[in-house]
């Protein structure tokens, strides 16, 4: 009984530790531009939270996404940023 009650104090100390884990994380970005395999070129704007978005991706503010779109870097087909940034075609 005793072996079970260590196990359950184990097992509820590495649940609040993984919650405080999760708190202490940062905000996710509300925008990503994601750069080609040489990281010199930009390939894809993305919504923040796209579920396309490689991992040369790097969260940028709302202004830089902007910019890049404006720039022809293209729109991520799947979230599509620049519906969400209000560009019109």
């Amino acid at each position: 009984m005793a072996r079970t009650r260590r196990w359950i104090a184990q097992e509820e100390q590495r649940e609040a530790e993984r919650q405080r884990g999760l708190a202490a994380l940062p905000p996710a970005p509300d925008w990503l531009i994601e750069r080609g395999l040489s990281h010199s070129n930009a390939v894809y704007v993305h919504v923040g939270g796209c579920w396309n978005a490689g991992s040369r991706s790097k969260g940028v503010e709302r202004d830089q996404a902007l910019r890049a779109l404006a720039e022809g870097v293209d729109a991520c087909p799947q979230c599509r940023p620049d519906t969400a940034l209000g560009i019109l075609d």
